[in-house]
């Protein structure tokens, strides 16, 4: 894990995308233009995003961040990129709920200025866990931190999740429902089915992937509760901290309305993700960190709801990130920088986290 190459995340040229941004911002601020554009270490494999400083005659100097949708040539890693859905989206947060949302400035949805759909928001000063290496990993600020003070950033995660689902009003964010037919938890996993379609076309099927879906049937949950505004990308890692306490909340790509396990599901499950490949590189991690019955309990004391069927969601969790980390390996294979299996059976090997995947649908992993 140590020695692979960090993945790639852009193929665009920054010098060229300076020069079209400070074009863009001269035409909405004459005077405008962007200085120190740089990309963040924590650049993510599916949206790009700049950080930038607006220069302009008349103070004060604002600080950005600019969320670029990816270039469609460059094998992406989700079939659509909605930038407006997410400014919405982010706009409904910051207006409905007491969550630190970053403030969105402008939306772009033409593509004509940066080549690709964009909007840009005030930039949050902090610090983010890694996930290169992970910060399950010895050598970083959390892993670093006391006991105690990882327990406060681990309690005051699970609460943004927790607030956001009980003060997010549903009816404002029924943009965000999925197609299809069925409950809302029965389009989420549509979704998914799709996407797996998507990440598979003309390549090997997963066996892996495959036997997880017919697992989620049959751990189905008796009961669906009403759905809640989702986050979707729950986790540690689209946090920015100050000190340890969340000061930002970003990567709002992934949200819908769906039950509330749906995130906190995602929020154990990512977790475990990072600790599970750290111990198997030889660390111990961080075990005792956003255990799932702390997790759950925590949960449940700040909304009064007790989630339930969590073996099903933290499945579906797995299950979900294990076609995300398909498709990544999929464009490392593509842009050269891992070599593809030796034979067609051998796909779910592309898989990182294709261990406790297959221990999960087995039920021996908790």
């Amino acid at each position: 894990m140590a020695s692979a190459p960090r993945p790639r995340t852009t193929t665009r040229d920054p010098e060229e995308l300076t020069r079209r941004l400070t074009a863009w911002l001269d035409a909405r601020l004459p005077g405008a233009k962007a200085v120190d554009v740089s990309v963040p270490e924590s650049n993510g494999m599916s949206s790009e995003t700049l950080l930038f400083t607006v220069e302009h005659p008349e103070p004060p100097l604002r600080h950005c961040a600019l969320r670029l949708a990816a270039d469609p040539a460059a094998y992406t890693v989700f079939p659509v990129y909605d930038m407006p859905r997410q400014y919405r989206t982010m706009r409904l947060v910051a207006e409905h709920t007491d969550l630190p949302v970053p403030r969105v400035l402008w939306l772009e949805k033409d593509p004509g200025p940066l080549g690709a759909p964009f909007f840009v928001m005030e930039r949050v000063e902090g610090r983010v866990p890694p996930d290169v290496m992970p910060y399950t990993y010895e050598g970083n600020w959390l892993h670093a931190a006391t006991d105690t003070e990882r327990a406060h950033l681990e309690e005051a995660s699970v609460a943004v999740v927790a607030r956001l689902h009980d003060q997010a009003p549903v009816d404002e964010a029924r943009f965000l429902a999925l197609p299809g037919e069925g409950s809302p938890l029965r389009r989420h996993v549509q979704a998914q089915r799709a996407y797996y379609a998507w990440v598979v076309s003309g390549m090997p099927r997963s066996p892996l992937i495959e036997r997880a879906f017919d697992r989620l049937e049959e751990l189905w949950p008796d009961t669906e509760d009403e759905p809640v505004l989702n986050w979707g990308d729950a986790r540690i890692g689209n946090v920015v901290y100050d000190g340890f306490a969340p000061a930002a909340v970003l990567d709002w790509e992934m949200a819908a309305l769906a039950p509330r396990e749906v995130d906190l599901g995602w929020m154990i499950y990512l977790h475990r993700f990072f600790q599970d490949l750290t111990v198997t590189f030889g660390q111990s991690g961080l075990p005792d960190f956003l255990r799932r019955d702390r997790a759950e309990d925590t949960y449940a004391r700040l909304t009064g709801h007790t989630p339930r069927a969590m073996d099903f969601y933290t499945l579906y969790a797995a299950l979900r990130h294990a076609i995300v980390m398909l498709r990544v390996a999929c464009r490392q294979i593509h842009f050269g920088a891992a070599a593809a299996p030796a034979a067609p059976q051998d796909t779910d090997t592309l898989i990182l986290h294709h261990g406790s995947l297959a221990a999960m649908v087995q039920g021996s992993y908790w």
